[in-house]
């Protein structure tokens, strides 16, 4: 067997079997015939079924069309989690653009980048105040020719906090866009090699990157998943309830939830943001049974004091993913729930599958399970990305499938420098073991080098996780006068739990992690970084340190700015 993963698969499942390529309008037309009344989201407790959908994307689709945003043009959206997002991401789509995904969590210089360096001239965003004030910055400062607003209580009023628009003939709001847009003769042609997404990486090396993720990158993920899951599908024949609370502007939710649960005629539960009481509401109450989730937020859901009393049996699948998930946080899981919580792995710049775990097989803890059909992972030697590292060793996770990007727009350098052939090198360290099961150790760029040793922050995180009074932890390298760097932990501590000395910690740790990766400092914190889907952020965290660090710097030597 070529694959060694291939036995543990689920029933009737290959590794070779053909994956689908087509476009993203098609995939949703073709929901839209088989599905029609049936509801595809649900939010603020109204349904929109398939077909008004489809209707609201060929109406998006007809307004962009008529403004010029077609074909070779790209058009982003600045839009939280509501309808606004899947009906101009399709209806931009069906016009022949291309989609630029602007996170509204990101700073105006991260966002100014993205917009320049896409060439989206058009921008769709909120009335919402945590978005509209953001938006006209750009428009003020030449970025944009053109703003597109939606009105947030169009889909029922809730209380948020809007904002006026000012009057501007370059701002339009999204009913004064659409207003008597017709739809065309013929929708312009789309092939699966277009460029559907520039999905910007997180730039925790300097600039963001656009991954140019094309119709039929995107659809292949979906039909990845698709096979992955059709036994599983087969046997339940239901049609799921999938809590949707991660950003729909993350590829995660944008495959893993929008993408897939139309394919496959799902009900979408649509949620602005994560909130613990909320998510537990639509399990309990609405009986949920599909949950994707960060994390961060099984975190959350693990330190919920009633927990073990809690009604969590209509779910069927929850999943993390974005991150690596701590192995004690499965464990309390499992122990309080009576479900085994996994963790797969993805990309960007995969379009999200990579790795999945089958429903049998063995049960191998902190692993990040098997490679998906069509898809090929290996691992290779730090040093020399085309030597092949054996079973067991570790070394740089490559990658290859039809659902991996081509490339980074405009980026010719990073582009040739991220490939060894038709195979693309993740940044991710890890290893493969015998029966095919992968294990990510770490970032490349997060590997702590002290006294020699190559030490991995997530391995040591992994150690501290098990101490009872930690809920949340972020090891970073800091500078070491003997080895170069050692290990620093910044733990946020459980409710009423009381901080302990850093000798304390060591010896907690000493067995459970080697002697070098023992950490050489501890500080406690109110709150640790995160990133815009939620993700603890190891690089926001060494950016406030080496801030702060700096004046301090500064004043010991009599420096100047």
């Amino acid at each position: 067997m070529t694959h060694p993963g291939e036995q543990f698969y689920p029933q009737g499942v290959r590794w070779d079997e053909p994956i689908a390529r087509g476009t993203l309008p098609d995939l949703l037309s073709d929901a839209a015939a088989e599905f029609g009344s049936r509801p595809a989201i649900e939010f603020r407790d109204r349904p929109i079924s398939y077909s008004e959908l489809e209707a609201m994307v060929e109406k998006a689709a007809s307004a962009f069309l008529r403004a010029g945003y077609g074909k070779n043009k790209s058009v982003a959206l600045f839009l939280g989690n509501s309808p606004d997002h899947p009906v101009n991401f399709f209806g931009a789509l069906k016009a022949g653009a291309r989609i630029v995904h602007l996170s509204p969590l990101d700073g105006e210089i991260a966002l100014s980048h993205k917009l320049s360096d896409s060439g989206a001239r058009v921008l769709v965003t909120s009335n919402l105040s945590a978005l509209l004030p953001t938006a006209l910055k750009f428009l003020a400062r030449g970025l944009l020719d053109r703003l597109i607003v939606c009105e947030d209580d169009h889909w029922g009023k809730v209380g948020t906090q809007q904002a006026a628009l000012p009057d501007s003939p370059d701002i339009v709001t999204y009913s004064q866009f659409t207003d008597d847009a017709t739809r065309p003769a013929q929708w312009p042609a789309i092939s699966a090699d277009d460029v559907a997404l520039l999905q910007y990486t997180g730039g925790t090396t300097g600039l963001p990157k656009g991954a140019m993720l094309s119709h039929g990158n995107l659809t292949s993920a979906v039909s990845v998943y698709d096979v992955w899951g059709r036994p599983a599908r087969a046997e339940r024949n239901a049609v799921e309830r999938v809590i949707c609370v991660l950003p729909l502007f993350h590829i995660y939710a944008l495959t893993v939830v929008l993408l897939s649960a139309i394919r496959r005629g799902n009900l979408i539960s649509l949620h602005q943001r994560f909130d613990v009481e909320a998510v537990m509401r639509d399990i309990e109450v609405k009986r949920a049974t599909v949950f994707p989730g960060v994390p961060t937020m099984w975190i959350a859901i693990a330190a919920l004091p009633d927990l073990d009393k809690r009604d969590l049996s209509s779910l069927v699948s929850c999943g993390s993913g974005g991150a690596p998930l701590p192995v004690e946080v499965a464990k309390i899981f499992e122990r309080k729930v009576g479900m085994k919580l996994k963790s797969g792995w993805g990309m960007t710049e995969t379009c999200s599958p990579g790795t999945g775990h089958p429903k049998e097989g063995p049960d191998k803890s902190g692993s990040i399970g098997l490679m998906l059909p069509g898809i090929e992972m290996d691992v290779v030697s730090l040093e020399d990305p085309t030597r092949l590292m054996p079973v067991g060793e570790v070394g740089e996770i490559r990658i290859r499938g039809p659902n991996v990007t081509k490339g980074y727009w405009n980026r010719p350098k990073e582009t040739a420098e991220a490939f060894v052939g038709d195979r693309f090198l993740t940044g991710d360290i890890g290893y493969m073991d015998a029966d095919g099961y992968f294990y990510l150790v770490d970032r490349k760029k997060d590997m702590i080098i002290s006294g020699g040793f190559n030490v991995y922050p997530q391995m040591i995180e992994q150690a501290i996780y098990t101490h009872p009074s930690v809920q949340e932890v972020i090891v970073i390298g800091i500078p070491d006068d003997y080895r170069g760097e050692a290990a620093k932990a910044f733990i946020k501590l459980r409710a009423d739990a009381k901080p302990f000395t850093l000798d304390e910690l060591r010896a907690f740790l000493t067995g459970k992690i080697g002697k070098h990766e023992l950490p050489a400092a501890v500080d406690f914190v109110d709150e640790l970084p995160r990133t815009p889907v939620g993700k603890l952020s190891r690089h926001e965290l060494r950016m406030q340190q080496s801030q702060a660090a700096s004046p301090k710097q500064q004043a010991a030597s009599g420096g100047r700015s």
